[in-house]
């Protein structure tokens, strides 16, 4: 027969384990528990094919500062696909090619 515990119960054990064990345990779940929420790029971002994002929108894509971004676009690592007035604008495919070079 199987164990139930209740949510209320397994904090408080939590609560009660060394801060070591608590590290582990939580650094468990961030890899483990949600597994079958990990999406492609392709999945998540299918439906924005031909679409563009602003230099903002890209650098948070591309998980990296404003100033590291507008580097890359200085020395031509990447080229808006439009650029309306000051502002750039830069195509999802062309964002998610150099994402897979930077990891």
């Amino acid at each position: 027969m199987g164990l139930t515990i209740t949510a209320k119960d397994m904090f408080n054990q939590v609560k009660k384990m060394p801060s070591k064990e608590r590290i582990k345990f939580f650094a468990l779940i961030a890899t483990n528990a949600f597994r079958e929420n990990d999406f492609t790029d392709e999945q998540v971002f299918g439906n924005l094919k031909n679409d563009t994002f602003t230099a903002e929108e890209s650098a948070q894509y591309l998980e990296i500062s404003m100033p590291t971004f507008r580097r890359h676009v200085q020395s031509g690592k990447l080229i808006p696909k439009t650029v309306v007035g000051r502002s750039q604008f830069f195509a999802t495919g062309d964002l998610q090619r150099f994402k897979q070079e930077l990891d």
